[in-house]
């Protein structure tokens, strides 16, 4: 019963560790970012990068990714084949983006959408249906260390 509880103890701190208090290898971060575009390109089509409101309540507009969507190079993964423009499917104001595989299950979530500083850039986040909606930029997942 002693151990037990001891053991008990033991996981429970671990839990508490901040993430950012370890570092990851080169090469984990390689394979980890790896691992995420290979379901990014999980399915019978293409991925997609959506942008919506907050909590993706609405989809303002669908990017179709490439197939493969994305490149890995170290701690970056970069999406392939950008810029791109296509016609917003909705009238909103962008405030956030969700990478799915072309199942629609999500691979990335709560990614930021602005003007400038976020994980998505656009030149402008109030949108209107069949609006062009275009990101000039090929965005970047960057692994935290």
């Amino acid at each position: 019963m002693k151990i037990k509880l001891i053991i008990a103890c033991a996981l429970l701190s671990l839990s508490t560790v901040d993430a950012y208090a370890f570092t990851y290898a080169a090469a984990t971060k390689t394979a980890r970012l790896t691992a995420v575009r290979d379901q990014m390109d999980l399915g019978a089509g293409a991925g997609k990068l959506e942008i919506g409101t907050a909590g993706m309540a609405t989809t303002c507009a669908t990017i179709t990714l490439n197939d493969p969507s994305a490149t890995v190079s170290g701690s970056v993964l970069t999406l392939s084949g950008f810029p791109k423009t296509v016609a917003a499917s909705a009238t909103c104001v962008a405030a956030e983006a969700r990478i799915r595989d072309s199942n629609n299950v999500d691979v990335v979530t709560g990614l930021t959408v602005g003007t400038s500083a976020t994980d998505i850039i656009l030149d402008n986040t109030s949108i209107n249906s069949g609006q062009n909606v275009t990101i000039n930029a090929s965005p970047t997942i960057t692994h935290a260390p």
